[in-house]
């Protein structure tokens, strides 16, 4: 028993994705673990989480590598795995069914920050844990992982899978050629561009091939800290080598959509990336919501959009 509660102890300390946490009595009796989540909230488990309900389908995957039971998740579209369909639906991702959420009886709800955080009155109403995670870079969802593994007891899974990813995001490091690019990252919406900062998944993307992010040190929005205003006056100023082009949608209508939008404004033509035709546009499967265990795809990608004749169509082993 001492052994069992050393190793939890050693692999909470190694977990460093939710803050602080530790195993520390409660009501005289160990926890099974204490997780410190996104909003600094201190969460206690006395026992292992036997129902999780996840708000997002990109902790569908990781949670279901570590044997994890899961017993709600969300409506999607993009990040719904096979054996996920006949899970019960708790609604979509921005309008979660209270109700349905209950009537799941998960022991722990596992949230997204910037999406659900609204649910946690109502779950601690019924005396329900929850979690607010944020795994939307590549660090931040290792961490996640991390976390993942400690509550399914499966850490041993856990750092499996991290090897796994870190083997394959650095076969495609390593065979890129080692140059600085000076990079843009673009977001179109509905209500106009933005430009993404390093916490995004682009950002996290580009910052590991060692290019720069020319709007790093550009201050967030205040309703996204991973995103900026966008300023063509700036845009031009800085720049850059090559602009890739995030945002919800078709990717040949977003295409359509830039190309206008270039070909009525002339301070586009002086753009570098532009002129030298190196603007690439990317899938929301993996640089929209967080692409989760499929990071080392996201990667690769990128890599070969602006690298197509160094990687071959057979893709990195």
């Amino acid at each position: 028993m001492l052994k069992k509660i050393f190793l939890l102890m050693l692999a909470l300390m190694l977990t460093a994705g939710c803050g602080d946490q530790s195993a520390t009595p409660v009501d005289d009796h160990p926890a099974f673990a204490i997780l410190t989540d996104q909003l600094s909230r201190q969460v206690i488990f006395k026992h292992k989480p036997e129902r999780i309900a996840v708000t997002s389908a990109g902790f569908l995957e990781p949670l279901h590598q570590l044997d994890a039971n899961i017993v709600g998740r969300p409506d999607s579209r993009t990040h719904m795995p096979d054996w996920a369909v006949d899970i019960p639906s708790i609604g979509r991702v921005y309008q979660i069914d209270v109700e349905q959420l209950i009537a799941c009886k998960p022991d722990l709800v596992i949230i997204n920050k910037g999406m659900n955080e609204k649910l946690l009155t109502v779950l601690d109403e019924n005396n329900i844990r929850a979690l607010v995670l944020d795994m939307k870079s590549y660090e931040s969802f290792k961490r996640v992982l991390r976390t993942f593994a400690v509550l399914t007891e499966n850490d041993a899974k856990g750092e499996e899978l991290i090897i796994d990813m870190e083997r394959k995001i650095n076969a495609v490091v390593d065979k890129m050629p080692k140059e600085k690019r000076r990079v843009a990252i673009l977001h179109s919406t509905a209500q106009g561009l933005s430009v993404q900062l390093e916490g995004s998944i682009a950002g996290s993307v580009i910052s590991r091939f060692g290019w720069t992010n020319v709007a790093d040190g550009m201050t967030p929005l205040e309703t996204n800290p991973d995103a900026a205003p966008y300023s063509m006056e700036t845009l031009a100023e800085q720049n850059p080598e090559i602009i890739l082009v995030t945002s919800m949608g078709p990717i040949d209508e977003i295409r359509e959509d830039m190309e206008a939008m270039i070909a009525g404004n002339a301070a586009w033509r002086s753009i570098e990336a532009i002129r030298e035709g190196r603007v690439y546009y990317l899938p929301q499967d993996l640089f929209l919501l967080s692409p989760g265990l499929r990071y080392p795809e996201a990667f690769e990608m990128v890599a070969r959009l602006v690298y197509p004749n160094v990687f071959s169509t057979e893709g990195s082993k």
